[in-house]
């Protein structure tokens, strides 16, 4: 794609990094093909090839962001699918992100959006005003039908019945390896997870140190940045990300780290792309060490040889989340170790289509991410499978909303095959039990 880019434009990095990825795209349509606003919505604009064009006209004429360029900007979804499809490696995840960097600063929302968007980045990212939102939540719902925004009530759907008690597990510690130690590990625990599920953290924790990792939960480290990230608001998400870079380098810089463990996909994609977010500043060198040192869960597990286990009369249907699959090109790994520990695994037709959940997708955009998710809840009950697996917690909340079928993060499942707990969302009682203390 030709580009008109002046030479004081291409001073900025962003508009540079912007160039070299629209020159990369050849408008071949592939992207199309897998984009799943495109396969809902039908429109050219809500494809990536579209908003490539729609991006490029703005940035190019540095005009203040019209309404139907915000309009299918912010219907993207984020999921990446489009940069697996790709046969010319368009990187379209930093195009897009620049895009909303740059509506975010030139564009005034309606009064609605402004609120809506100020709200949820300064409520989820913080554990404990999210529980509080979430009691609110809680006590709100039954004025559910005179709410005047489909947003609005896609906020209160997504309450969960129960909120767990905070587990203290995820407070800043160092939990010994079992037997011989192999890896001292710092382990993200998350924002939005620590007050929906705090199952995830407690089966990560256990299952590492049954595999003989010291886990380390560091201080002044939090949410990734990138719930702010994704709606442009650079200097939020650049304030998260720089406050975990310290956090984790400190730990690298005592007593070592082998990695960085995160059970949370969204965020893997994210922390992996520090480098990248921080390569003109002055916090370069060390956001590419913790890039490097980012894993998925999933990854660490690989290393560790998880042992076999006896085959079960367990039939789990794997749901990827995007951002391990298109994202982190992590497409085999958790399949892998749950026929290891002896699952039977079973994918949904159409599998590298997102659910919907997106970070917050399905509250700012719900009439699209319904449609998405019933069509992914649809393709895995088809499965008829007993659990449904995800590495990712927004997927879980969201599949989990639609679906009779019990889902669980599959580090649970695996901690639960090598000799951890049930976990607790497939038990009968759903009666939350009390956390346990792992130190």
């Amino acid at each position: 794609m030709q580009t008109t880019f002046t030479e004081q434009q291409l001073r900025d990095p962003g508009t540079q990094r912007a160039n070299d990825i629209l020159r990369s795209c050849v408008h071949c349509g592939f992207c199309t093909a897998t984009c799943p606003t495109y396969q809902v919505l039908g429109d050219e604009l809500d494809s990536p090839r579209g908003r490539i064009y729609l991006i490029k006209d703005m940035l190019e004429n540095e005009r203040v962001p019209d309404e139907k360029t915000v309009k299918h900007v912010d219907r993207c979804l984020s999921c990446l699918a489009c940069m697996t499809t790709c046969p010319s490696g368009v990187h379209y995840m930093h195009l897009v992100d620049h895009a909303r960097a740059y509506i975010d600063q030139h564009y005034k929302r309606p009064v609605m959006d402004r609120v809506l968007r100020w709200l949820l980045s300064r409520i989820l990212p913080y554990p404990n005003r999210f529980r509080l939102a979430l009691l609110g939540a809680k006590l709100a719902r039954p004025f559910r039908g005179v709410m005047p925004d489909a947003r609005l009530r896609a906020m209160l759907d997504m309450v969960p019945k129960q909120i767990p008690p905070v587990s203290r597990n995820d407070d800043p510690q160092s939990f010994a390896a079992e037997g011989s130690p192999r890896k001292r590990v710092a382990l993200m625990t998350g924002c939005a997870q620590k007050a929906l599920n705090t199952d995830i953290n407690d089966a990560t924790i256990r299952l590492l140190r049954r595999l003989g990792c010291e886990v380390v939960v560091a201080e002044g480290a939090g949410c990734c940045g990138a719930l702010t990230h994704h709606m442009g608001r650079t200097e939020e998400s650049h304030g998260s990300a720089a406050r975990n870079i310290g956090a984790w380098m400190a730990e690298k810089r005592g007593k070592g780290l082998d990695a960085i463990v995160i059970n949370t996909s969204g965020c893997g994609t994210t922390v992996k792309d520090y480098g990248h977010m921080f390569r003109n500043d002055a916090l370069a060198g060390d956001a590419a060490v913790v890039s490097e040192l980012a894993m998925d869960v999933s990854e660490l597990l690989m290393q560790l040889e998880l042992p076999p286990g006896a085959e079960k009369d367990l039939t789990v249907a794997y749901h990827a989340a995007c951002s391990l699959q298109h994202g982190q090109q992590i497409k085999t790994h958790p399949k892998t170790l749950l026929k290891r520990v002896g699952f039977k695994v079973v994918e949904p037709a159409d599998s590298h289509l997102c659910c919907g959940s997106a970070g917050t997708y399905n509250l700012l955009q719900p009439e699209i991410s319904a449609q998405l998710k019933a069509r992914k809840v649809q393709t895995l009950e088809a499965k008829s499978p007993d659990i449904i697996a995800a590495g990712n917690i927004g997927c879980m909340m969201q599949i989990g909303s639609a679906s009779s079928v019990p889902i669980v993060h599959t580090v649970e499942l695996l901690d639960w095959a090598t000799g951890g707990p049930k976990p607790p969302a497939l038990a009968t009682d759903r009666t939350l039990p009390a956390v346990p203390i792992l130190r």
